[in-house]
Order: C-alpha cells, then structure tokens, then sequence
C-alpha cells in the first residue's frame, strides 16, 4: 500500500509509478554526493528503495529513498527539495513521512551522511555517531566518471 499525503498543493506519495525517474537524475547528477551518476544506476537504486517523492501537481519538486530491509536497518538517502520549493518546510514535512513510515518503524539503526543537513536531521533523532571509529566504508567519488 502506497502513502499519498496532501498539504496544501504539495503531496508526498510512496507509490514508484508516479516517480519521475529522469528529473530525479536530472537533480542527483548535479549533486556533490553524487555527481555524474547513470541515469540507470538511479533507476536501479529506486527500484530497490523505498522511495517518497513531493510532488506540485504533475510535477516533481523533491525526492528521498530509504534503503532498508524493514526489519533492522535503513539508510536515508538522495534527500531533496528542488530550489524554487525550498522555504516552505517541504523537507521537515518529508522527514515526518519518512520517520512516520510503517516499514520503517523499530529499526535498530537508521543513518544517513550529510554535508549540510544536520539541524534538519537532529530534529527528528538523528545524531552524530557516538563511535564512528566503528563505521568503515570503501568510498569511490569518481566511479560515475566516463572515461
């Protein structure tokens, strides 16, 4: 069952059929986190998402994914509000939907990384990590670059 929610001309819907897949790459192959990405890798990671698009009638304003196996974990991802939209408290409203979202209640970890999102993000629980020297990765900044 998908979420379609309405606050004044804006709704933010889970359903993936209304998603509007190259306006979502338009906005992330622009992005500092993910510059250069294939449009098929964004399709790709929507498929596997569970995925909350803001949406001005037809048109799609703001996007976030979360990747997660419903059970212990999610990792938010891809979070945006287009620049026009931004002010309006379209993002804090999307972070409600996101944390309010059935399948991702009881999670034993949910995390993110931002560059500049953190007062959003610690309204709604989120914190610095207590022992990152814990947290490993393997980064590869330039993996979307042709060439």
């Amino acid at each position: 069952m998908h979420i379609n929610t309405t606050r004044g001309q804006y709704t933010i819907s889970t359903d993936p059929a209304r998603l509007d897949t190259v306006a979502v790459h338009a906005f992330l192959s622009q992005t500092y986190w993910s510059p250069g990405i294939p449009l098929r890798t964004v399709e790709r990671a929507i498929a596997n998402s569970l995925c909350f698009g803001i949406f001005r009638g037809g048109e799609q304003v703001g996007f976030a994914r979360a990747i997660t196996d419903k059970a212990t974990f999610a990792y938010l991802a891809d979070v945006y509000v287009l620049e026009p939209h931004r002010g309006q408290g379209l993002a804090r409203w999307l972070m409600e939907v996101i944390t309010a979202h059935e399948a991702l209640q009881k999670l034993r970890r949910f995390m993110l990384i931002t560059r500049d999102g953190h007062g959003l993000y610690k309204k709604f629980g989120f914190v610095e990590q207590a022992n990152p020297s814990r947290t490993m990765e393997i980064v590869k900044p330039h993996v979307y670059k042709v060439g």
